[in-house]
């Protein structure tokens, strides 16, 4: 039975929010808007949302057209500055990366744009663990969607979905696979789940779910 492992990005393989904000920071200004800086805190609050969503938050205050493509813009800015810049990984991750492609195949998939999940392969050289990724950015479709798409598209007879936030595991029960909970991530499950304190826990916790 060919089994995989699809990994959400944000709160589950690392924390971005800092640079991202930063990188927003930098493009809304060099576009001349007189707003106040984009934080931390700001992005945090947000990640998980699809990025139409998030516009209408970040930008509640722009016309609809105006506010998607200033996003658009930001999102761009953004992949090149976290090509050079990275984000915060969570510890032990590539090392976790080699124990579990010993027995599964892995991939990713995010509510993210085009060009975000190729950025943080990119700057970590972790493309040579992940065997596909599928985004919302690439097709518009949601989450629960996209896992479905990708495990279609790779064959998968079981797949685990690792995510941090409740829109994690209620896409992954739309897809019809099983979730284990990054409960180091950004946010909690009503549900009961199988828990992941540790990124670094997980080859083990496997064990006992397969």
């Amino acid at each position: 039975m060919k089994t995989g492992l699809i990994f959400d990005m944000d709160g589950t393989l690392w924390d971005s929010s800092e640079n991202v904000a930063a990188s927003w920071t930098e493009k809304v200004r060099e576009l001349g808007y007189d707003r106040p800086e984009i934080t931390k805190e700001d992005i945090m609050a947000v990640m998980g949302l699809t990025m139409d969503k998030i516009a209408d938050i970040i930008f509640s205050d722009l016309p609809k057209k105006e506010r998607l493509h200033l996003l658009e813009q930001c999102g761009d800015h953004e992949n090149d500055y976290l090509r050079k810049h990275g984000g915060v990984l969570y510890p032990n991750l590539e090392k976790t990366f080699k124990a579990l492609q010993k027995n599964y195949s892995l991939y990713i998939v995010s509510n993210c744009q085009s060009g975000y999940i190729e950025a943080f392969l990119e700057y970590y050289g972790f493309g040579k663990y992940f065997s596909d990724i599928e985004c919302y950015g690439n097709n518009l479709k949601s989450k629960g969607e996209n896992i479905a798409l990708l495990a279609k598209r790779n064959e998968l007879e079981k797949a685990y979905y690792i995510g941090d936030i409740q829109g994690d595991y209620d896409a992954t029960m739309e897809a019809g696979f099983d979730f284990i909970h990054a409960a180091y991530g950004f946010g909690t499950i009503k549900q009961t789940v199988p828990e992941l304190e540790k990124f670094s826990d997980l080859p083990k916790l496997l064990k006992t779910l397969d």
